[in-house]
C-alpha cells in the first residue's frame, strides 16, 4: 500500500470513527433532545456506509453482507434527516403519519429486502437497482426536508440575520447533500470521495458543537449577573414599544436573538431580562401580544375565520392559536367571542 493509499485509508476510517464518537455525544447530552437522536441515529447510517465504502475500497473481495449492511445503512440516511429537520423546527407532530410508523415502514422494506434478495445471491440486482432506489430515496428526503426547512431560510434570507440554530440545521443539512452528491458522483471521480467527504464534513459539524458548548457557557456567564432596576424598566418600555409600534409579534418566526439585536443587547442578557425582571418565557411573552391583538379581531364587526385570525396574530397553527389562547385567557376563542360580543 502507498503512502497515499495509507492516508486515504486513516482520512477516510477517521471520519467513520469520529462519525460513532459524535453520535454517541448527542445521545448522552442532556437535556435529552429528539433532534439529537435522530441526528445521532444518522450519523451512525452515515459512518457505517462509510466504513462499508472503505472496506470494499482497499478490499473488493469482503463479504456481501458487509455491502448489504452498508447499503441498508445508506436508506435510512435520507428518512433521518428528514426526521431531524422538522424535529429541529418542532413541524415533526404536525405530520400526518407519525414518525415511528414512518420509520417501522422503513424498516420493515430494508428487512423483506435483505431477506428476499440477499446480496449474496442478488449480485446484480444490488449493484443496478437496489443501489439507485437507495441513492434516488435519499434525495427524496432530502427534497422534503428542503420543503420542511424552506421558512427559515426564508425568514434568514428577508431578516439578513442567521440564528446559531439555523447555522446548525442548515450545515447539517447542506452536509447531507453534499454527501450524497459525493456519493453520487463517485462513479466519475472516486468511489472513495464518499467517505473523504463525510470525513471534512464531521469536522466541521464537531467544531460546530465546541462552538454550541462555547456559547452554552456564555449563557451560564450571564445567569449570575442581574440587571438593575432602572436599566431593566428601561429595556422592557424600549421592548414594549417595539412589540406596539412595528408589531414584531405577527411575525410567526421571529426568535429571541432578532428582538435581543433590535434592542441591543446579548440574547442570554435579552432571555435574563424576560425571566427575571418580567418573569415570563419568550414565547409566554410574544404569545400575550398576539392574544391581545386576536381578542380585537375576535370582537371586531366584520367577521373572520379563526385560521385568519390566528395567521394574522402571528400564530404558525390554528392548534397553536387555541392552545396559546386558553393558556393566557383559561377560555377557547369561541367562548371568548361569545361571552365579550354582546358588550360590543
Amino acid at each position: 500500500m502507498t503512502i497515499n493509499s495509507q492516508l486515504i485509508l486513516i482520512l477516510s476510517a477517521l471520519g467513520a470513527i469520529n462519525g460513532f464518537l459524535v453520535a454517541l455525544y448527542l445521545l448522552v447530552q442532556k437535556p435529552k433532545k429528539l433532534a439529537n437522536s435522530f441526528l445521532a441515529a444518522m450519523l451512525i447510517m452515515i459512518s457505517i456506509r462509510t466504513f462499508k465504502s472503505v472496506l470494499f475500497y482497499f478490499n473488493p473481495d469482503i463479504t456481501k453482507v458487509i455491502l448489504q449492511v452498508g447499503l441498508s445503512a445508506c436508506f435510512l440516511i435520507g428518512p433521518l434527516l428528514y426526521f431531524f429537520c422538522l424535529s429541529h423546527i418542532n413541524q415533526l407532530k404536525r405530520q400526518r403519519l407519525p414518525w415511528r410508523y414512518h420509520f417501522i415502514g422503513l424498516m420493515g422494506i430494508i428487512l423483506l429486502v435483505g431477506v428476499l434478495y440477499p446480496y449474496q445471491e442478488y449480485e446484480a440486482l444490488w449493484g443496478d437497482i437496489i443501489y439507485k432506489v437507495i441513492n434516488y430515496t435519499w434525495l427524496f428526503y432530502i427534497g422534503l426536508s428542503f420543503i420542511g426547512i424552506f421558512p427559515q431560510i426564508k425568514a434568514c434570507l428577508k431578516n439578513r440575520i442567521i440564528e446559531q440554530e439555523n447555522i446548525w440545521l442548515f450545515t447539517i443539512f447542506t452536509g447531507n447533500v453534499l454527501i450524497w452528491f459525493a456519493y453520487y458522483t463517485a462513479a466519475y471521480t472516486s468511489y472513495i470521495v464518499g467517505a473523504l467527504s463525510f470525513s471534512f464534513i464531521l469536522l466541521i459539524i464537531v467544531l460546530l458543537v465546541t462552538f454550541k458548548l462555547n456559547h452554552k457557557n456564555e449563557n451560564i456567564k450571564y445567569a449570575n449577573k442581574k440587571i438593575p432596576k432602572e436599566e431593566a424598566e428601561g429595556f422592557v418600555q424600549r421592548l414594549n414599544a417595539l412589540m406596539v409600534d412595528d408589531e414584531l409579534y405577527k411575525n410567526s418566526l421571529i426568535t429571541m436573538p432578532q428582538i435581543a439585536k433590535r434592542l441591543g443587547m446579548p440574547t442570554p442578557r435579552f432571555s435574563q431580562l424576560l425571566n427575571d425582571n418580567l418573569n415570563k418565557s419568550f414565547s409566554t411573552f410574544i404569545n400575550e401580544f398576539r392574544i391581545e391583538a386576536a381578542k380585537i379581531m375576535l370582537l371586531s364587526k366584520e367577521p373572520q375565520k379563526m385560521d385568519v385570525i390566528a395567521e394574522r396574530c402571528g400564530f404558525n397553527s390554528q392548534s397553536t392559536f387555541y392552545s396559546a389562547f386558553k393558556k393566557v385567557t383559561s377560555q377557547t376563542p369561541a367562548r371568548f367571542k361569545a361571552e365579550n360580543s354582546p358588550n360590543l
